[in-house]
């Protein structure tokens, strides 16, 4: 008959093997790839659903203070948009 207990040291091995492996692997990951800001990246779609939709107005606004505020907006998610 053959010891239990090797069996078991040979599982725990392979287990802890297995864990390294995956840390090694998140860590690898973590440093090569930079952190992606989620409301950051919420900020500039936001952004850019805005001026979209601004430049859809100014496509169909004829009345000139309107589209002269259109065309302010515009200009300032543009500088927004620049600085990020």
């Amino acid at each position: 008959m053959g010891d239990s207990g090797e069996g078991l040291v040979d599982a725990e091995a392979r287990i802890q093997e297995q864990i390294d492996e995956r840390e090694a692997e998140r860590r690898r990951r973590s440093s090569s790839q930079p952190a992606i800001d989620p409301e950051r990246v919420r900020h500039l779609e936001s952004l850019r659903l805005a001026r979209a939709e601004l430049l859809r107005q100014s496509a169909s606004t004829t009345h000139p203070v309107r589209q002269k505020a259109i065309e302010d907006a515009i200009a300032d998610i543009d500088k927004r948009l620049a600085a990020k």
